[in-house]
């Protein structure tokens, strides 16, 4: 089209000319070549979201196949394990996957193991036992807090009952071995008041008792020897 002074003005298409700014009204032209990248990587995009849905329905379909086809008489628990593909899939995933998201993505397929496992052993007549965490036994806290004093004093805190556990089975070597009784007469050097006078006491009672058994047995020389420690430590 021509227009005043012989200028011809060219047309501008919705892919070379995006729109005018409101201010100067100038064009703004995109490549083709970024359009049909951006659009392509938008289909691939949607292509994979497609095959990730169908690999899943696909699972989904297998597992209840297993669930119709297995005999009821079995009533062993299954492992189940990651078929093919979920194999694939999870590879597929992980390609484009920050580490962040590539462990929520295993946590969240870890549950799902769980879950259709906690379903199939419902299903079989297999009653599902909660494993709770197993506790310290109070020995154990009575050596970690023994280990503490020793090596993190600026985190440790006095605790009565772990004290009064260690002053009651010091003299037992399964129960308090060597390397921590060595520490626990560095601990006891701290000991005042009260506490200490009845260490004190108990440890003359158990010399007096001692000393009328046989003097041959390893075990009744071993408590003999650390109450000797103690009484020259507190007395």
């Amino acid at each position: 089209m021509r227009v005043k002074g012989g200028r011809r003005r060219q047309a501008c298409g919705s892919v070379e000319c995006a729109g005018a700014t409101a201010a100067g009204g100038q064009h703004f032209r995109m490549p083709k070549m970024i359009v049909e990248k951006k659009e392509k990587k938008a289909e691939k995009k949607e292509k994979k979201a497609e095959k990730r849905k169908k690999l899943k329905e696909d699972v989904a379909q297998k597992d209840e196949l297993e669930l119709e086809t297995k005999p009821k008489k079995k009533k062993k628990q299954q492992k189940l394990q990651a078929t093919k593909e979920e194999e694939e899939l999870i590879a597929e995933e992980e390609e484009e996957l920050t580490p962040e998201e590539k462990r929520k993505l295993e946590r969240k397929l870890k549950k799902e193991r769980k879950k259709k496992e906690k379903q199939l052993m419902r299903e079989a007549g297999i009653p599902i036992k909660k494993v709770e965490p197993k506790k310290p036994s109070g020995c154990e806290r009575a050596l970690a807090y023994l280990t503490s004093w020793s090596k993190n004093p600026e985190k440790w805190k006095f605790q009565k009952t772990r004290q009064t556990w260690l002053l009651l089975h010091m003299y037992d070597k399964e129960k308090v071995p060597d390397k921590y009784f060595t520490i626990l007469l560095d601990y006891l050097q701290g000991l005042q008041g009260n506490a200490r006078n009845k260490t004190v006491q108990k440890a003359e009672a158990f010399m007096k008792e001692f000393d009328g058994s046989d003097g041959e047995d390893p075990n009744v020389l071993g408590k003999c020897e650390r109450i000797r420690q103690v009484l020259q430590l507190l007395s």
